[in-house]
Order: C-alpha cells, then structure tokens, then sequence
C-alpha cells in the first residue's frame, strides 16, 4: 500500500457519510468490494429490523402469537441470527428459550411439557433456539433418548403442531443449512476465540465424525414432520450475513402487518437462500 493510498486527518474529518468514505475509497483505487458489501449489509439489517419493530407492535396490538424455531446443526448460525432478530425489540413482549438438558422431573413428564410453557402469549414473539425438535435429530444421534422414545415423538409432533396450529398459534420452523467444511471452519474459529470458546461442546466435537448420522435424523424428521400447517424453511446459511437477512425478510413476508407498505427494501426472501422443505432440494448438509 503507497502513501497515496491512506487517508489524511483533514480527509477523514471533512467525510459525512459512509457514501462520501466509499467514494472516496474508490477515488484512491483501493479495494472496496469488502467495505461497499458490509456497508449494504448494515443498512439492509437496519431497514429490516426497523420492520421487525413494526411487525412487534403490530403483534401487540392484535394479541398474535408467534413462534419461531430455529434449527440446524452445530455452528449454524442459530444464536447469531436471532440476536439481530431481536436486539431492537421490545422485551416485554419478545421471550427467548434455549433450554438445557431436562431435569430428573422432566425426564418424567410428557415430553412436550417444558416447551409447552415457553410457548408465547397473546401478543408476544418467541424464539427457540433449538425446541422439541432435539428429540429428532441431537438426541438419537447421541443417544440421549430410548428408540420407543424417539419413535413416539415422531408420531405425536405433527399432532401437538396441528393443535397449536388450531388454537391460533403461527410457528414459522428454520432449518439452517451448512456444509461439513464450513462448520468444519467455524468450530475452529470457535476454539481460536477465547469470547466464543464457551460454544464448543463435547457435542459440537462430535458433530463431524458424526455427520452423515445427523444428515439421516434430519431427512427423517423432514420428510415425517413437514405439513401445510408447519412446514419446514431450509435456509442455506454458509454465508451468516445473506442467512439472517433472508430469514429477516421470510418472517416479514408472512404478514400484512401496519405500516409494511412503507418499507424502504423488499421484504420477499431470496428463493435461492430461503426455500420449503421438498424430497428433491438441493441442501448443503447432505
């Protein structure tokens, strides 16, 4: 990099705008492509979430009742994006559930018990990172579950969804799909980083010798667990930033809330990104 390339003080105090450093950036002939994409990326996260702010209040106003699952194997990309789902949310009426293992008393109850309580109320959003859906894919590759167990889950699910379907509830089901040499790279980075060290578990190291078990639990529960009431949502979700704007956009389209016609972006999701679930789609955590 030449002199010529750096900014002076004085440049840098006389700049406005994110547009007037890009320009000026460009003016210089240095490589912008990585600024100009963060640059659109935060202001379509911004527009986004303002929605977001609307589609809450408009919630409120109406006593909806929204859940939203987000699943997907280890390293993701759940916890990320809901962060950005709800950073500018009012958390009166915002809740999030990320349970851990059941207790003995649980372990004892119908199954669904503890999740049914975390379930929103009238004009609230929740959001599960991991749900009931353990009992599909992490607990029978780790065995963490009896077969009987696992096998009545499969059965009853569509049913408990169908009832809360009925009695008025919206669940909107993500599944976060990435390839075996990105997690591969984010579990690394993960172990690189003393703030997110935390997030390695003995279950994320066995999430790539176990791979191919987990992709045989994920179809299984795909192809037994998807209906028109609940479908499922595949998110392709290598590309973290593209992942949570497409699933912003997906939850917003689903309602005709006050205010959505005033959006300053499209708020219909990329079909490449954001697809329903169906036997032949092409995922990345085959």
């Amino acid at each position: 990099m030449s002199k010529n390339d750096l900014f002076t003080l004085e440049e840098l105090k006389n700049l406005s705008s994110r547009e007037e450093l890009l320009n000026k950036i460009k003016e210089k002939k240095t490589p912008y492509q990585k600024i100009e994409s963060t640059f659109l990326y935060e202001e379509e996260l911004r527009n986004l979430q303002i929605e977001l702010v609307k589609l809450q209040r408009w919630i409120s106003k109406e006593n909806k009742r929204l859940v939203i699952l987000f699943e997907g194997r280890d390293a993701s990309g759940k916890g990320g994006n809901i962060r950005r789902f709800t950073e500018h949310l009012s958390p009166r009426s915002t809740n999030l559930v990320a349970l851990t293992k059941p207790t003995e008393i649980e372990k004892g109850q119908w199954y669904f018990r503890r999740y049914i309580k975390e379930l929103s109320n009238p004009g609230e959003m929740v959001f599960f990172d991991r749900s009931w859906y353990n009992r599909a894919v992490v607990e029978p590759v780790m065995d963490f579950c009896t077969k009987e167990q696992y096998e009545r889950f499969m059965l009853q699910v569509p049913e408990f969804e169908h009832m809360l379907y009925e009695d008025g509830i919206v669940i909107v089901k993500f599944w976060f799909s990435i390839s075996k040499d990105v997690q591969k790279a984010r579990f690394d980075a993960r172990l690189q980083d003393p703030l997110k060290r935390w997030k390695f578990s003995p279950v994320d190291e066995k999430g790539q010798e176990l791979w191919d078990k987990y992709t045989y639990y994920k179809e299984q529960m795909f192809s037994k667990t998807h209906t028109t009431y609940c479908p499922w949502i595949i998110v392709k979700a290598n590309d973290k930033k593209v992942a949570r704007l497409e699933t912003m956009r997906y939850v917003l389209s689903q309602f005709d809330y006050s205010g959505k016609e005033e959006a300053l972006t499209t708020l219909l999701p990329d079909p490449n990104i954001i697809m329903r679930y169906y036997r032949s789609a092409k995922q990345l955590d085959f």
